[in-house]
């Protein structure tokens, strides 16, 4: 178990590493939000990998793998909802409608949407089908098969999980110090919709990608 976990532990923080949607999701609620609003996104994002880590360690996940109408459907439903949280984005940065706090990280209010940034980060990880396949394939090649299954995916998962709690928490907090700067140089409403664009982007590559 032990080597299995130092043979994985590299391989899923370089996973980490690389940006993509929940990057950008977070991206964009540092911005519009602080650190708060980064913050329950983050452990809306960490509550959609444990979901899927455990529906791939019961078999769930297997039939994502396997039905290709459930995989189509949970992919474009995923990717409608990253183009719609990019559209809003972008519109709410055109209006101004951000009532960003001169402090960062101490707006408690949800974005203009509705939305809670909870339930942004959690519905943007568990409707990204990707996310379940990578679980369904990446995990079971460090599992010992004479142990617990169940038990093994969980600690992987949550080793996963929190270097990605991290990650993304130091990321979201540079990002939320510089809000300030961003603020005063008047480039922040333009970071705002790159950052619409990018996830617009995402959800339409997801739509037309392939397993």
């Amino acid at each position: 178990m032990t080597a299995s976990l130092l043979a994985f532990i590299p391989v899923a923080l370089l996973l980490t590493l690389i940006p993509g949607a929940d990057t950008a999701l977070v991206t964009r609620n540092a911005l519009a939000l602080g650190l708060q609003g980064a913050r329950w996104t983050i452990l809306g994002i960490l509550t959609g990998c444990l979901i899927h880590a455990t529906a791939s360690a019961l078999g769930l996940s297997a039939i994502l793998a396997t039905s290709a109408r459930a995989y189509e459907t949970v992919k474009l439903v995923g990717a409608a909802y990253l183009v719609w949280i990019g559209i809003q984005t972008i519109r709410n940065a055109k209006s101004g409608a951000d009532g960003h706090s001169s402090t960062p990280g101490l707006r408690p209010s949800a974005p203009n949407d509705g939305e809670h940034p909870f339930m942004q980060g959690f519905l943007t990880n568990i409707l990204n089908p990707k996310v379940a396949l990578f679980y369904l394939t990446f995990l079971p090649q460090f599992i010992d098969p004479s142990g617990s299954v169940l038990a093994q995916s969980l600690l992987f998962a949550v080793a996963h999980s929190v270097m990605g709690i991290l990650w993304l928490a130091l990321y979201a907090y540079v990002l939320a110090r510089l809000s300030i700067f961003f603020a005063r140089a008047g480039v922040r409403r333009w970071l705002e919709r790159v950052t619409g664009a990018v996830l617009i982007g995402l959800g339409v590559r997801l739509a037309f990608e392939r397993r």
